[in-house]
């Protein structure tokens, strides 16, 4: 099938944080045409059911692909890809690429053999998380905690507040307070947002930890199903497309706009 130079590519988040997924993309596909999709009205996805997720993202992916016509769908949200990916790919007759957490990588760097995965509620109870520690850090101690107040941290940080330092403090604690914490090397940021308060984490960790996260191998990804089609000649000005917007999402404007997304739509 022949793909049109200008088809964009779909980013699908429940809020802000797939931006640190499309920021390694970009910058592997500078021309590439974008099209970042976050669904405000369902904003969190980590404090909803598996079935509201499992019914609600399919649903709203396909409005996103009759409307855009993209190329390929990237779910840039870990709770939607391990509860919904193969409902989407079900539904859709496009490459979806999901978020799963960088365990892997986490594992291979881990020193002291015990690494944390920090992700939302929803997140860390799945049992995709169970298989991936079970499969790559069979010989680690793999400590797990959610956190709903990071999630927000990472909001706000993009709209410009005032940031709290504690609400990094108390999700990094959720670690270091279990049993084996204090030992803990490497944590998987296992929820999108939470790369883009990894500045914060670093600076509330009690010693030396170090964070993965997967938005270098999915632009990987992007690129090895993407290869051979054609692109536009030069950048195009990318969307930003919200389920709702208010005004915590016209306050993301000046962020939305580094990301390279200039226009702001609704669904």
């Amino acid at each position: 099938m022949t793909v049109a130079p200008d088809a964009p590519i779909l980013f699908f988040d429940s809020g802000v944080g797939g931006l640190s997924i499309l920021a390694p993309a970009r910058a592997a596909l500078p021309t590439a045409r974008i099209v970042y999709a976050a669904d405000s009205a369902g904003f969190p996805y980590g404090t909803k059911s598996e079935g509201e997720i499992a019914a609600r993202v399919p649903a709203l992916l396909g409005r996103l692909v009759e409307r855009y016509r993209p190329r390929l769908a990237v779910i840039a949200c870990n709770t939607a890809s391990t509860i919904a990916l193969q409902h989407v790919r079900a539904a859709l007759d496009i490459p979806v690429v999901g978020t799963v957490p960088a365990i892997k990588p986490a594992a291979l760097l881990s020193k002291s053999r015990v690494f944390g995965v920090l992700g939302t509620d929803a997140t860390v109870r799945q049992p995709y998380v169970d298989r991936l520690a079970a499969e790559h850090g069979a010989d680690c101690t793999v400590l797990r905690h959610g956190s709903a107040a990071l999630v927000q941290l990472a909001e706000a940080k993009l709209r410009g507040e005032t940031l709290d330092p504690a609400i990094a403090r108390d999700a990094l604690a959720g670690l270091i307070d279990q049993p084996g914490g204090d030992r803990m090397d490497m944590v998987v940021l296992a929820c999108t947002h939470f790369p883009l308060v990894e500045q914060e984490l670093a600076a509330a960790a009690p010693h030396a930890i170090g964070f993965v996260h997967g938005g270098e191998g999915i632009a990987r990804r992007i690129l090895h199903l993407t290869q051979g089609q054609l692109w536009p000649d030069a950048p195009a000005p990318g969307a930003a497309v919200f389920t709702r917007v208010d005004e915590k999402v016209e306050a993301l404007h000046p962020a939305l706009a580094t990301y390279g997304l200039d226009r702001i739509e609704t669904l």
